[in-house]
């Protein structure tokens, strides 16, 4: 491969990464309704690409499935506790039933995108504003610094069967940027050196969330799972690593094992 073609995708995965991240940023520091908005369309959006994959054409479904899912989400915010987990399984298991072939897949899926999402706002309501930039930090770094030393150093793939782009330098790389993004919070929140392994090991759970959508479109034979975003297919395609990280978030906060975090 030549070295024009080697980078041919990263002007337009830059251009779009700055829009947004641009957008991100400003939901984020906003928090609130329209933090809650931003998220509660993203997963809208996620639910949607699910759908289309699993099943080409039927565009009426995916969009109900999008809504039940965003609806359901949003009620459990206004509800006490941990009312929103209940409704976040009411909509996977129900938007499964719709599916007469991987309904599992659609199922587990769409739950891990509402969990993800719930995890995220309650980061921001909870936790605070420095916590949620913390994870975006460290799924963003590690992406960049996977994706440059994936390029440049190539060498033996991560899982060839299933995501035939990934490198062990790449992955690795990706772990010490989210080594770096750990201790430069871990200090500044006086969290310590404990959150440079936590951060490591929830880019790893981001880099298994990537690993995974890319299982579903190798099923299903889809190289993206849309078109909405150049140079990165869909938002699905985006944003499976911060599912990840933030699916291995919201267990390692829930056994109090993510040090800073009350």
């Amino acid at each position: 491969m030549s070295r024009r073609a080697k980078w041919a995708d990263l002007a337009p995965r830059v251009m779009t990464a700055a829009v947004l991240l641009a957008i991100g940023l400003a939901e984020v520091w906003a928090g609130g309704w329209v933090f809650a908005l931003g998220i509660l369309a993203l997963c809208g959006l996620m639910i949607w690409e699910l759908s289309r994959m699993l099943a080409p054409g039927a565009e009426g479904r995916a969009l109900g499935l999008a809504v039940l899912g965003v609806l359901a989400l949003g009620l459990g915010w206004l509800l006490p506790g941990l009312m929103a987990l209940p409704l976040i399984g009411a909509a996977a298991i129900g938007g499964a039933g719709r599916f007469a072939r991987d309904r599992w897949i659609f199922g587990l899926g769409c739950a891990a995108i509402l969990l993800g999402a719930h995890v995220l706002w309650g980061l921001r309501e909870e936790a605070g504003l420095a916590w949620l930039l913390w994870i975006i930090s460290l799924v963003i770094l590690s992406d960049i610094a996977g994706y440059f030393a994936g390029k440049t150093f190539g060498g033996p793939k991560f899982w060839p069967a299933i995501s035939p782009n990934k490198t062990w330098s790449g992955t690795i790389a990706g772990w010490i940027g989210a080594a770096l993004v750990g201790l430069a919070f871990g200090y500044s929140t006086e969290a310590g050196f404990g959150l440079v392994i936590v951060s490591v090991l929830i880019a790893m759970a981001g880099q298994m969330g990537d690993i995974a959508e890319s299982a579903i479109k190798r099923r299903v034979g889809v190289k993206d799972s849309s078109e909405l975003l150049p140079g990165h297919g869909g938002v699905l395609d985006r944003f499976d690593a911060m599912l990840g990280a933030a699916l291995a978030t919201g267990l390692l906060w829930g056994l109090g094992l993510i040090p800073g975090i009350a």
